[in-house]
């Protein structure tokens, strides 16, 4: 169990956020609903949508690690 107030829990929830945002992005009624707004508190899913896409190697490779870490050394 990760607690949400741990440091561990951050990192869990910001990969999550960035991995389901990089995702909602490929299907365009969700595009056209959530990822339209640039600024503001809806501009964070825009703006890790962008980081999803882009960096996906290494949100990948971040994602993993965060298993292993969880699963095996926590």
């Amino acid at each position: 169990m990760v607690n949400a107030y741990s440091f561990d829990g951050i990192i869990v929830f910001v990969l999550l956020t960035i991995c389901t945002c990089g995702y909602m992005r490929r299907v365009p009624k969700l595009r056209e609903w959530f990822f339209t707004e640039k600024k503001g508190f809806a501009g964070i899913f825009y703006k890790a949508s962008i980081i999803g896409t882009r960096l996906s190697v290494f949100v990948a490779i971040s994602c993993a690690v965060m298993a292993f870490w969880l699963a095996f050394l926590r």
